[in-house]
């Protein structure tokens, strides 16, 4: 589909890490569908990967979801961190979030193995609000968004270690995302080989959630 060449392609003019179907879905998206590359030093992934590491260890990678979204998984919520990777994550809240909203308390870590992926599908409101912002660790990928209307409008952003996504309001609701599979993964012309990768995944607060109720483990992006 979108990785194959023949559409006509056009690219967000200075970001080589956005792509889409025209300009009309590009500019609709500008600030619903936000990617910063190197947003973390090599220092700070490792920082974050390490403290990951143990916790994830103790779990399996799964075959099968809860609503059949993703495929060769593990995932957990955490909400202590050590001081380094709490800095980093006030920075992910600066960066994405707006003064109003309230995140919730926990963040969303989801390990997807190399041949792991996830299948298009629309966040459900009851488990995030308006904004979820994702780190990306160790392997590059290329997540799509497809207009659930409109399938020939579409957009995909180059996820490389160390970046940020922010997905916000129409990004988050009137698109589907997913993540690629490894045989999938183009950006454009250019192969995206898929390895290990590991999202740490901050959320906006659901609308009539109060700060204090414990959140479900959310959609998997």
């Amino acid at each position: 589909m979108a990785g194959s060449g023949r559409l006509a392609l056009w690219s967000v003019a200075g970001q080589g890490w956005v792509r889409g179907s025209g300009p009309a879905v590009l500019s609709r998206l500008r600030d619903a569908a936000v990617v910063r590359p190197g947003f973390l030093s090599a220092a700070e992934e490792e920082i974050l990967s390490c403290e990951l590491e143990p916790q994830l260890r103790c779990r399996r990678y799964e075959y099968d979801h809860w609503d059949a979204a993703i495929h060769g998984f593990r995932e957990t919520e955490k909400s202590r961190w050590s001081e380094a990777s709490r800095s980093i994550l006030q920075r992910v809240q600066a960066a994405a979030f707006g003064p109003g909203q309230t995140l919730l308390s926990s963040v969303h870590v989801l390990d997807l193995e190399p041949r792991g992926y996830i299948k298009p599908h629309v966040d459900s409101i009851k488990f995030c609000g308006s904004t979820i912002a994702g780190l990306s660790l160790l392997s590059p990928s290329v997540m799509r968004l497809v207009h659930t209307q409109e399938p020939g409008e579409w957009l995909e952003l180059l996820l490389e270690p160390g970046s940020l996504y922010i997905l916000r309001g129409s990004a988050r609701y009137d698109f589907s995302h997913e993540i690629l599979r490894d045989e999938e993964s183009f950006f454009g012309e250019r192969r995206v080989p898929r390895g290990r990768r590991i999202s740490v995944i901050c959320r906006s607060l659901p609308e009539g959630m109060g700060p204090g109720e414990p959140g479900q483990l959310p959609p998997p992006c």
